[in-house]
């Protein structure tokens, strides 16, 4: 597909000549299935290595293009982003040496695009979701000027009707609304394919659907979003949420996502698509020039553009995918739920722990799933995102820890797979003692991830805690090694990193107290003596900022003898308050104060409070600044 030619703006007729397209596509499928012109009786497997680019101060760039023309390889291709490119590797048939000779390919399309990256000031970040990006990521200006991306985002808006919403729940909790897409492009991956036999497809994908829950709990590389600890995989919630277009109105009505893990058991190989047409409105058409079913009759083989078109916006974390090489059709199942990272012997590790599974699938789970709960098998696919390797299975009808089953159960049977594919003893040692050794030190990428950040955490600010452990993944992931065996990381490491003293919105402090007008200012003096702060802003009910009060104000009420003992707050707070805005260059905020002369600062966007920058910051940070320019 010409991605390129896709749009969301047609005619009615150009709609409905592509729907029945759509239509010709699923039943051209439906006969060469009957025709056995599928291909059978060989495997391969493939890869799609997404990475992030991040600028001096391992921020999000926006030279994804430069990159890419200096690179000048077609295994390279745009992403929704300007921080994003996504390497293409060529498929290998499953035998043995298949994963050496793509780790190697891996790691030298990598080193091609690291000088790439290095010759225009950037560096290359694998990580699920990396650690120092911020909301500002979500601006239009980020997004890569592919019509497809401006279409795809502007049908996605109008379907919903309403601003997107994230509210996520981990360890901290984020609460947001954006206008676009484009958060969506904070996630990436390492996504799999594996060609199955016609024969066996529906199998093997209710299979590839069972194993999900445990093969992502050992892989995790996802735990923090906008400096907030959430999932260990925060990659699935935020994908399913920064493009979700139902609306509140839906709450009742079930109504599935576009990106989701499925309704229930395959019974047919069309079955997917034939829900997809069913369910999901279109979001983008193109001028199809081929009949599919015309082209079979001539003893061609159809591309399915239109299909294929539409599967395309349809993300299932396993999603069916028909393709045509050397001019054979075939049938793959993608793994679109591998985070990218932390390192490439870790990916690779996951897509061989996953293809030997799914090699190895025990005969009596064969035509055996109306027996089989989905519910739980579903269960276990989110309880592996938020919790990874401390999540719990629902295996076999018996609860099993992660890493139990892991160890005991589902490693074993991935290198008997694998050994079935014919890799020998020294291919199946290098990836599944990766998988191995994770499981058993309980050190995934999520893991290694949030520990150094917490460390870094006590020492430093979450802003400067969120550059230095992006910092020190990249050093990480230069050597080579396995995430399991890095040393965690350490304050001192991340001292040297440069800071992007620009924004005022990663340095105002946004966990606050507040008190409404009505509250009274003894709670007010109370609150500043137990917290130990010097200004409290004051609200209304509906969260506007109505005024700010000072330790300063209330010495000088509690002076005038007697006053002030059934005060309120809004009897006292100052009301002329000097604001700021939350795109505002923090430097402008320090001059302002100084300007002013006021010692705190709200930051706000329209009425409502958002941060507050105080004086002691405003030092703070102003030192931070002459010692990263000396």
């Amino acid at each position: 597909m010409d991605k390129h030619r896709a749009r969301s703006k047609t005619s009615k007729q150009d709609r409905l000549r592509f729907l029945k397209h759509l239509l010709l596509d699923v039943e051209a499928l439906e006969e060469m299935l009957r025709q056995n012109l599928i291909e059978r009786n060989i495997q391969r497997i493939g890869a799609e290595q997404e990475l992030s680019l991040v600028d001096a101060y391992y921020k999000p760039s926006k030279k994804a293009p430069a990159v890419l023309n200096r690179v000048n390889d077609p295994h390279l291709t745009a992403e929704l982003a300007l921080y994003n490119l996504e390497i293409n590797l060529d498929p290998l048939e499953l035998k043995r040496q298949c994963f050496v000779k793509m780790e190697k390919q891996l790691n030298t399309l990598l080193k091609k695009t690291d000088q790439a990256a290095k010759a225009v000031g950037d560096k290359i970040i694998l990580s699920g979701i990396m650690p120092s990006i911020d909301v500002r990521s979500g601006e239009l200006d980020y997004m890569t000027p592919n019509p497809r991306f401006f279409a795809l985002d502007e049908v996605i808006r109008q379907l919903r009707g309403e601003d997107f919403e994230l509210n996520i729940l981990g360890v901290d909790e984020l609460i947001l609304a954006h206008t676009n897409i484009l958060f969506e492009a904070c996630n990436t991956s390492f996504q799999c394919h594996l060609q199955v036999d016609p024969d066996e497809f529906v199998d093997q994908y209710n299979w590839a659907q069972l194993i999900s829950g445990p093969v992502l709990s050992a892989c995790t590389n996802s735990p923090l979003l906008f400096g907030r600890e959430l999932w260990s995989e925060t990659r699935i919630s935020l994908f399913q949420q920064s493009i979700d277009i139902r609306s509140k109105g839906y709450h009742l009505r079930e109504k599935e996502q576009r990106v989701s893990f499925g309704r229930g058991w395959i019974r047919e190989i069309t079955e997917i698509y034939k829900e997809a047409i069913s369910r999901f409105t279109l979001l983008l058409t193109d001028k199809v020039e081929e009949d599919s079913m015309q082209v079979l009759q001539r003893g061609g083989i159809p591309k399915l553009a239109a299909l294929n078109l539409h599967n395309g916006t349809i993300w299932r974390w396993n999603r069916p995918c028909y393709g045509v090489g050397g001019g054979v059709p075939h049938l793959r199942i993608e793994n679109r739920y591998l985070p990218s990272g932390p390192s490439v012997i870790d990916e690779v590790a996951n897509l061989a722990f996953w293809v030997g599974l799914m090699k190895a699938m025990p005969d009596h789970y064969r035509g055996s799933w109306r027996r089989r709960s989905f519910e739980d098998t579903k269960a276990n696919f989110y309880r592996a995102a938020t919790s990874g390797l401390q999540s719990c299975m629902i295996w076999e009808g018996r609860a099993i820890p992660s890493r139990e089953l892991l160890l005991d159960h589902l490693i074993p049977l991935a290198t008997d797979g694998l050994q079935a594919c014919g890799l020998d003893e020294a291919e199946r040692s290098r990836y599944m003692s990766v998988i191995e050794g994770r499981v058993k030190k309980g050190l995934d990428g999520s893991v290694w991830t949030v520990k150094g950040f917490r460390k870094l955490k006590r020492k430093m600010s979450r802003e400067e805690a969120m550059v230095g452990i992006t910092a020190i993944l990249y050093e990480r992931r230069k050597t080579g090694a396995p995430v399991h065996t890095w040393p965690l990381a350490a304050p001192s490491e991340a001292e040297g990193c440069r800071m992007p003293y620009d924004w005022i919105g990663n340095f105002m402090k946004t966990d606050l107290i507040t008190v409404q007008e009505q509250d009274l200012l003894d709670l007010v003096e109370k609150i500043m003596e137990w917290k130990g702060i010097r200004h409290v802003p004051v609200e209304d009910s509906h969260g506007n900022l109505k005024g700010l009060i000072t330790r300063k104000m209330i010495e000088s009420v509690k002076e005038d003898s007697g006053k002030g003992k059934w005060l309120s707050a809004g009897g006292v707070m100052r009301t002329d308050l000097v604001t700021i805005g939350k795109d505002a260059d923090i430097k402008f905020a320090i001059l302002l104060m100084v300007d002013k002369q006021i010692s705190c600062l709200p930051v706000v966007e329209g009425n409502r409070l958002i941060g507050l920058i105080t004086d002691r910051d405003t030092r703070e940070l102003w030192q931070k600044m002459k010692n990263d320019q000396a």
